[in-house]
C-alpha cells in the first residue's frame, strides 16, 4: 500500500514538471529604439585652409606665401570659393600683408583681393582692387577676366533698372576686358565663355 501512494507522489511530481517545462516563456517588452540619425561626412580641411588658419593664430606668412596659398584657394573652381569662413580669412591675410613694405607680390594680392570681394558681391572694393591690379601689372589675364565679369555684372543691374545708356557703356567695358584676357590667354575655355551667361549662372538664373 505504501509503495502505491509513493509511486502515486512520484507521478504527480513528475506531471508536475513536464506542464513546467511545456510553458513557454514570455520575453519582457522590448522597447523600440529609433536607429541613429545618418551623420553625413564632413570634407577634411585641406592642407591649405589649415596653413591659412595657423597665419592669424601662429606663424605670420611672407608675401611670397600669401600669393601663393591665395592663388591656391581662389583657383577656378575651387570649393574654397564658396566657404565664408575661409573667404573671411584670407581677406585678414592678404589685408595684413598688403600693409607690408614688400612690393613684390602686390599685383598679385590686389588681384586676389578683388576676387574675394566679387565673389562676397563687395563689388565697389572689387573694382577698386582689381583696379589696382592692374595698374601694377596690365597683362593678367585673370585680373583682365575679373573685370569683365564685374562690369558686365554692373550692366546687368543698370539694365533691369531700366538704364539703358548706363548699362550699354558697362557692357562695352566688359567687352574690352574680356577681349584683353582672351588675348593674354587664348587657350583658356572660361574666357572663350560668353560673359552674360556666366553672370546669369552666378546669379542661379
Amino acid at each position: 500500500m505504501m509503495r502505491r501512494i509513493v509511486a502515486a507522489w512520484l507521478a504527480l511530481g513528475l506531471l508536475g514538471g513536464m506542464v513546467g517545462c511545456s510553458m513557454t516563456p514570455v520575453a519582457p517588452p522590448v522597447e523600440s529604439v529609433a536607429p541613429p540619425e545618418p551623420v553625413e561626412p564632413s570634407s577634411p580641411p585641406t592642407a591649405a585652409s589649415v596653413r591659412l588658419k595657423e597665419s592669424l593664430t601662429g606663424r605670420e606668412m611672407s608675401p611670397s606665401e600669401v600669393a601663393e596659398l591665395s592663388d591656391r584657394l581662389l583657383a577656378d573652381g575651387s570649393q574654397a570659393l564658396k566657404n565664408q569662413q575661409t573667404m573671411a580669412r584670407l581677406e585678414l591675410v592678404i589685408l595684413k600683408t598688403l600693409k607690408t613694405p614688400d612690393r613684390t607680390y602686390r599685383a598679385v594680392l590686389w588681384r586676389n583681393l578683388g576676387i574675394i570681394h566679387y565673389h562676397q558681391q563687395k563689388y565697389k572694393q572689387a573694382e577698386h582692387d582689381l583696379q589696382s591690379a592692374n595698374e601694377l601689372n596690365p597683362k593678367n589675364s585673370r585680373t583682365h577676366f575679373y573685370l569683365a565679369c564685374l562690369f558686365a555684372h554692373k550692366g546687368r543691374i543698370y539694365e533691369k533698372s531700366g538704364k539703358t545708356r548706363a548699362s550699354h557703356q558697362q557692357y562695352k567695358r566688359a567687352a574690352i576686358e574680356i577681349e584683353l584676357a582672351r588675348k593674354l590667354e587664348p587657350n583658356n575655355a572660361l574666357y572663350k565663355q560668353d560673359l552674360k551667361q556666366i553672370i546669369q549662372q552666378e546669379n542661379g538664373k
